[in-house]
């Protein structure tokens, strides 16, 4: 089974990181919270935000980003507004870890300048100073999972009240 893993540093609105369950939840990606968060994690906007998908979720906690580079290793990737790469240019391997920032404040400039190979952008209107942060970590995480070509997911799906092998047939 292919391994993603999302990392949120600092999140400050539940309903993001409620949205970003989800999507790790429905993807089967791995979530890596890093305090301090900006809510508690019982927050209501956040459960509803993620609705009844908890239990599908795999979450870790950080106390800090020290704390979280001590206990992980291996391929990270960094996105952010201020990234020399796009994010479709770079290669993600099996094990990815894909950082995000703190709503008001993205990522820190220094762990940016460490590691300008995997820092990337997702591409915008330069007047534009940035997208939500749950449409950011869907956008990546299905770039990944497009490059891994779905791995263990479904790519079809059924209609309730027709079939679609009698679609071509009408």
């Amino acid at each position: 089974m292919a391994i993603l893993n999302i990392v949120l540093v600092e999140p400050e609105i539940p309903q993001n990181t409620g949205n970003i369950a989800r999507t790790c939840a429905v993807t089967g990606a791995r979530l890596h919270l890093i305090k301090p968060l900006g809510f508690k994690i019982d927050d209501k906007k956040l459960k509803h935000a993620g609705l009844d998908y908890w239990q599908y979720l795999d979450i870790t906690m950080y106390e800090n980003l020290d704390d979280f580079f001590e206990k992980n290793k291996g391929d990270f990737f960094f996105f952010s507004t201020k990234a020399p790469n796009v994010h479709s240019d770079a290669s993600y391997p099996d094990g990815a870890y894909l950082f995000f920032g703190k709503e008001s404040k993205g990522l820190p400039e220094k762990l940016l300048f460490d590691n300008p190979k995997t820092t990337v952008r997702i591409p915008m209107m330069d007047e534009a100073r940035s997208l939500n942060l749950s449409n950011s970590v869907a956008i990546a995480v299905y770039e990944v999972l497009r490059q891994w070509n779905y791995p263990e997911l479904s790519c079809s799906g059924e209609l309730r009240e027709f079939k679609w092998s009698d679609a071509n047939n009408t």
